[in-house]
């Protein structure tokens, strides 16, 4: 019997932050906040809050910058959700960014693959 296979990704979480005494070497905050995790399904959701009318773009990049997916959110949404299946996604590195005109998040994840664990039960009947 052969070893069942699933694609497992690093979970992570994206924030957009500002600091309380800015300085000039400080990016301006952003006009959004985005958050990303992977789901029980291993699933990539991505969530996007605004808090100016402003579109903002969502990119997954395999190696070598290639877009492997790319939503625009509309200037009038102020929150969007998405979620991203990576079944199909062979191992390596991507990167996920959120991005508007003035700034964007970008964060870096791993999708490997690893044989799932088996477990045993027993059941009696009497």
């Amino acid at each position: 019997m052969l070893p069942v296979m699933t694609k497992i990704a690093a979970s992570f979480l994206l924030s957009a932050s500002t600091l309380i005494n800015p300085t000039p070497t400080t990016p301006k905050a952003l006009s959004f906040d985005a958050s990303a995790y992977v789901t029980v399904n291993h699933e990539i959701r991505v969530a996007v809050a605004k808090t100016a009318e402003a579109p903002v773009d969502i990119v997954l990049r395999g190696q070598n910058n290639q877009v492997l997916f790319q939503q625009s959110v509309s200037k009038k949404d102020t929150k969007y959700a998405v979620k991203l299946n990576v079944d199909q996604l062979t191992d390596g590195q991507y990167e996920l960014e959120v991005k508007s005109a003035e700034g964007s998040i970008r964060k870096q994840l791993t999708v490997s693959t690893q044989p799932a664990q088996q477990t045993s039960r027993s059941i009696a009947m009497q």
